[in-house]
């Protein structure tokens, strides 16, 4: 049997546009000889729906738009995820299903068992679960059929299981021969590969072929990679689609040809691609077409600019040059040389004049104090005022700068460098910039090396650097990751990295706490690296060479 593996890229809400995604998609795998075209986990309303599921009206058009769908698609049956009413007499209203369409009727339908309720996902606060497994007669094959989260708990993988059923166990006793799983799993640093052993294992230690299906695209914060892929039951990979792009590609549960697509070859280029994608859905999905950056000449502005160029085209970035009292000669500069380099628009507003009418302003209110960061946070909320002025003018939307390591530290000013609608990259860590940095130059320089030399600074007073309140990034982003992503307590880092002074990783702990209060009000981050929630699952099935 050959399935459609079709990667889709929907819109929370946009039952109009999903539906016409899916019946393209279908058309598609018809024309292509497919026997089955499989999509991904609430396909149809798109993922995550969240509160939108406790509207009545929206879970009744989420029914009414899947009968219309079936009456709509090609002459191909077709898996796909949707929200309907549960059936269940006490509980939740809603369930998270999966109904295969056939003959312009519903088929099957099949209700998600296992609801995650960690990192990112609160569907047990929404959904009620599913009675049981679904195994669907089709083409001589017994098909289990699952949604996501029911393949994260086989005994063979998991140390640690979160759930006492195991839907893939239940499949096979019921007699599936072949797995089929609709996902909206979104993206980390890790989670590709991590998939990949995940379901190599089910399928070799079931002795059953697995295909799975992943939403692609960014929603909100977070970013969905695809990696759909399937395998035989010998574990081999048979069906791979492209990463952060929509994709059909068709699997042979017979384990034939195989249907291969290229993956990203390292961390950065799959960092790059995500932050792309999560740049160019978050900014077309809110009704923006262009996007304002602050141009400072540093390390961070410049790789969100370029990100920005790549994601949405230079033509729809304009960048803007502040130069104040403090600003190397070189900053603007170098700002200047990045827009010529990307091709992007670039416009000069010195603060200085307006910095010097702050101080003859405060002056009296002020006097007999010195001049601390009081002043140096003024330069920052001018700036911001200046690209928010910007932003409301010519409605575009403006994207912050700050990284990972400055946000968790909280050495960001709020109103000023912290203002705009989207931290494209407050979850990439400070060395990981510079990592990005020198993948998108590979070919040639497009982000000036001037950016890549120079002693970070945020050039708020004479000869600052970051360095003259922060750790070395290196040594900071090793506290951090153990802090905020393994979970562990100041004192066991200090144990676990001898190099560090204890006190040094005592301060930047304190430091990480005592900012929680602007977190809380930083815009949307796209979400990229592993957070603490998600470590809850410990795997034993690792292949020789790979990581958690």
């Amino acid at each position: 049997m050959k399935i459609a593996l079709a990667q889709i890229d929907t819109t929370i809400g946009d039952f109009t546009g999903n539906v016409k995604r899916i019946v393209k998609y279908a058309e598609s795998a018809h024309d292509r000889g497919a026997d089955l075209v499989v999509f991904p986990e609430l396909a149809l309303c798109g993922y995550p729906p969240r509160d939108l599921v406790e509207k009545s009206g929206f879970v009744e058009r989420s029914q009414s738009e899947l009968i219309r769908l079936a009456r709509m698609l090609p002459p191909i049956p077709t898996l796909v995820g949707y929200v309907r009413r549960s059936r269940a007499d006490h509980g939740k209203k809603v369930a998270n299903a999966a109904a295969w369409l056939e003959g312009g009727k519903v088929a099957v339908d099949y209700a998600k068992i296992l609801l995650p309720f960690y990192d990112v996902f609160d569907e047990s606060r929404y959904f009620e679960s599913g009675p049981s497994v679904s195994v669907h007669d089709f083409g001589g094959l017994r098909v289990g059929i699952t949604i996501c989260e029911d393949i994260w708990n086989d005994k063979h993988f998991w140390t640690n299981r979160l759930y006492t059923r195991d839907p893939v166990d239940e499949c096979v006793a019921a007699g599936a021969n072949l797995l089929l799983n609709i996902a909206s799993s979104p993206y980390n640093t890790e989670k590709i590969q991590f998939r990949y052993e995940m379901l190599r294992t089910i399928a070799v230690k079931q002795h059953i072929p697995v295909a799975y299906v992943n939403h692609v695209g960014g929603n909100d914060q977070l970013i969905f990679d695809g990696s759909s892929m399937a395998f035989n039951a010998r574990g081999e990979l048979c069906a791979r689609a492209h990463a952060f792009a929509e994709d059909l590609v068709i699997f042979d549960s017979a384990g034939g040809a195989h249907d291969l697509h290229p993956a990203p070859q390292s961390e950065a280029e799959e960092i790059y691609l995500a932050l792309c994608l999560g740049i160019r859905d978050y900014v077309e999905k809110c009704g923006f077409k262009k996007v304002l950056v602050g141009l400072s000449g540093g390390i961070d502005s410049s790789l969100v600019a370029t990100l920005a160029a790549d994601a949405l085209g230079a033509h729809n970035v304009v960048g803007v040059g502040m130069p104040g009292p403090y600003s190397s000669p070189g900053s603007i500069r170098d700002a200047a040389e990045l827009a010529g380099n990307l091709g992007i628009e670039f416009r000069v507003i010195p603060i200085t004049p307006v910095f010097e009418s702050y101080l003859q302003a405060l002056d009296p209110a002020f006097e007999g104090t010195p001049r601390d960061v009081t002043e140096e946070n003024i330069q920052a909320r001018i700036r911001g005022n200046i690209l928010m002025a910007l932003s409301n003018k010519f409605g575009s939307l403006l994207l912050t700068t700050g990284n990972k390591s400055e946000l968790a530290v909280g050495y960001c000013t709020l109103y000023g460098d912290m203002a705009g609608g989207l931290a494209a990259i407050a979850d990439v860590p400070k060395t990981s910039v510079y990592a990005l940095a020198r993948y998108i130059n590979r070919k040639g320089e497009r982000i000036p090396q001037a950016c890549l030399e120079k002693p970070p600074s945020a050039e708020l007073r004479p000869n600052q650097t970051d360095q003259d309140s922060l750790p070395p990034y290196e040594v900071l982003d090793a506290i951090l990751k153990a802090y905020i992503e393994e979970n562990r307590g100041a004192d066991e880092i200090a144990a676990t990295l001898q190099h560090l002074d204890p006190s040094l990783v005592r301060r930047t702990v304190r430091m990480v706490n005592a900012a929680e209060y602007k977190r809380q009000q930083a815009p949307p981050t796209l979400k990229g690296t592993i957070s603490g929630g998600s470590q809850q699952h410990h795997f034993a099935a690792l292949q020789p060479g790979t990581s958690k």
